[in-house]
């Protein structure tokens, strides 16, 4: 798992989620979760269903935050879970020893090492940047991603508030992944943007 990380945005449309998603994808999305907290049961499953599809015609990996079961159900390749969510143990029991598990640790590398033990593929470390999506998401300090990464020997995707003018900044602080909502899906032009994002990532 390396390079940009798109996370969805919350809509009940799925068809335009799909669209979105897929022009993501073609842009060269690497990673793609699905996130719709305000989803009902059956919005969720259709559009992890449809998502699911996507990423596999795009070679891409699949995510789905929260719901271990739902993942499991649409052959997800793993579950992205935060500090109040599922404890990853129980996750990984319901997705098997191959999936990815992945758990938010915010500004501390000590929770991406407690997170290692528990079983975490990788961590997420933010807020990087302020963000749109959680304005009251707490700073999290560039250094700490190197820290994170010595720390649980984990890969680090770094989330909140990145965009084109400073996701290069997280490439050279050692992330291995760069999770974008806004910048990404609030494009015009969302192929263009992943393609843009992509390359200052790994030209970091």
């Amino acid at each position: 798992m390396r390079g940009l990380y798109a996370i969805t945005p919350a809509m009940s449309d799925t068809r335009r989620l799909r669209a979105m998603c897929a022009a993501a994808l073609e842009g060269g999305a690497a990673c793609l979760q699905y996130r719709n907290p305000e989803a009902d049961a059956n919005l969720r499953r259709e559009q992890a269903s449809a998502l699911a599809e996507a990423c596999r015609e795009f070679g891409a990996f699949f995510i789905v935050n929260n719901h271990p079961e739902l993942a499991a159900e649409v052959g997800a390749d793993g579950v992205h879970l935060g500090r109040d969510d599922m404890d990853l143990l129980s996750a990984r029991e319901i997705l098997g020893p191959d999936s990815i598990v992945g758990s938010t640790c915010g500004d501390s590398p000590e929770l991406a090492e407690r997170a290692r033990d528990a079983g975490a593929t990788y961590c997420a470390l933010g807020a990087m940047f302020p963000s749109p999506t959680k304005p009251d998401a707490p700073p999290c300090a560039l250094e700490k991603i190197g820290e994170a990464r010595r720390c649980s020997g984990l890969p680090i995707v770094a989330i909140g508030g990145i965009n084109a003018d400073n996701i290069s900044e997280v490439g050279r602080a050692g992330a291995d992944m760069a999770a974008v909502v806004s910048a990404l899906f609030g494009a015009r032009d969302i192929r263009r943007a992943a393609r843009e994002l992509s390359a200052k990532f790994f030209d970091s």
